[in-house]
């Protein structure tokens, strides 16, 4: 098979053409530093604080509150360190909560806070979809919490949390709320005059963006310690020259995705439906993880009973077809996901993931391709694994 078809922007998306137009002439000519006061530096300046209102304005937040970062976990990064720090000076406070299924930049960040930095942490249930207890969190509230962190939509196996409900228990605390948000930005609606969060993280290359600039909000009143220094760039908060041009396209791509999100949301949640429908029917033990309606629309994840998930992905790469096991940053690690195992998946399933996730080429011939081959595949692989 001689095309090569990717199903996993989930990992990432490729860059949007129009995206890589408005960031050409920063790469090029105006190529000055935003901290500089000369023409070249107020070019710069310009288009750095003009990305920042056009994202603001997608969020519906002040543009202040928008602090251009290097990606989503240099966001997650700085929203748990900053602010549990700062808490801590302030208050004292010294206990943070989240969950098991997390992405490694909240999970192992929360843990180096704990060994090494005097935080105490609490884990909330989720149930078998992943998705957060509300009562299990409730109990953990108490005043010597120092933040609550809960992604947005879990990037492993898509299911969606009540950040809502989440945030306002925090809120009616007093406790400042994180969201990470990067794997749902591209395909849910957000509103942070409606969305009571106190700190939400983005990456631009899960939207059609570059890699390497992510967003951090921080709503007006939430105290954050910076936890990079120098010439005091980002309100202070972020110092470090300003990568003007993944800003600028990180402007593009939200731009791209006002236009597009809901319209891209709705064709592809028909086609996940269809791929989830004729995976678990054409393939015996099969199950789908995370919650079968109450998921991104672009998101199908399952489990295979016996099947050893990392030699089906290099058997699928040499079929045609760019997959996941589910996170990007875990691929190849013998273990099985911490995610499914926290969800109740015995390790004789939760061995054999494999994540599908479709974006701006997936179309029902490339769907179809996939079952023609996926079927046979998972048979070799257990044959192989005996």
């Amino acid at each position: 098979m001689n095309e090569k078809l990717y199903f996993d922007y989930a990992a990432t998306t490729p860059l949007d053409p129009d995206v890589f137009s408005a960031m050409e002439p920063y790469l090029k000519g105006d190529f000055g530093n935003p901290s500089s006061i000369h023409y070249f530096g107020q070019r710069a300046e310009h288009a750095v604080e003009k990305s920042r209102e056009i994202v603001a304005d997608y969020l519906n937040c002040h543009p202040t509150e928008v602090i251009f970062t290097s990606c989503g976990s240099e966001s997650n990064n700085l929203a748990l360190r900053g602010t549990a720090m700062a808490r801590k000076s302030q208050s004292g406070h010294n206990r943070i909560t989240s969950s098991k299924v997390e992405h490694h930049a909240i999970t192992h960040t929360i843990q180096q806070l704990s060994d090494h930095f005097g935080f105490k942490s609490d884990w909330a249930a989720v149930d078998e979809f992943g998705i957060v207890d509300l009562t299990s969190f409730s109990t953990m509230l108490n005043e010597n919490t120092a933040l609550a962190s809960f992604m947005l939509a879990n990037n492993e196996i898509g299911s969606i949390n009540p950040i809502k409900a989440l945030a306002e228990m925090c809120l009616n605390k007093g406790v400042p709320f994180h969201t990470d948000a990067v794997q749902a930005a591209g395909y849910i609606p957000i509103d942070l005059a409606e969305l009571p969060v106190s700190l939400l993280s983005l990456g631009s290359h899960k939207f059609y963006g570059p890699k390497g600039v992510g967003v951090l909000f921080i709503r007006q009143g939430t105290k954050v310690l910076p936890t990079q220094t120098g010439g005091g760039q980002e309100f202070g908060l972020r110092s470090g020259t300003h990568n003007v041009a993944y800003i600028v396209g990180f402007a593009a791509a939200i731009e791209k995705l006002k236009k597009f999100r809901e319209k891209r949301a709705t064709e592809l949640s028909i086609l996940r439906d269809e791929l989830i429908d004729r995976v678990l029917k054409t393939i015996p033990d099969s199950k789908l993880t995370g919650h079968p309606t109450n998921r991104l629309p672009n998101h199908a994840s399952f489990i295979f009973k016996n099947v050893d998930g990392n030699l089906l992905l290099g058997m699928l790469d040499q079929a045609g077809f760019a997959c996941s096991s589910g996170s990007a940053c875990k691929t190849g690690n013998p273990e099985p996901s911490e995610v499914l195992i926290e969800i109740g998946q015995p390790r004789d399933w939760a061995l054999g993931s494999l994540r599908l996730t479709l974006g701006s080429k997936t179309n029902e011939e490339a769907i179809n391709k996939l079952l023609e081959k996926l079927p046979a595949l998972i048979k070799l692989n257990r044959e192989l694994k005996g």
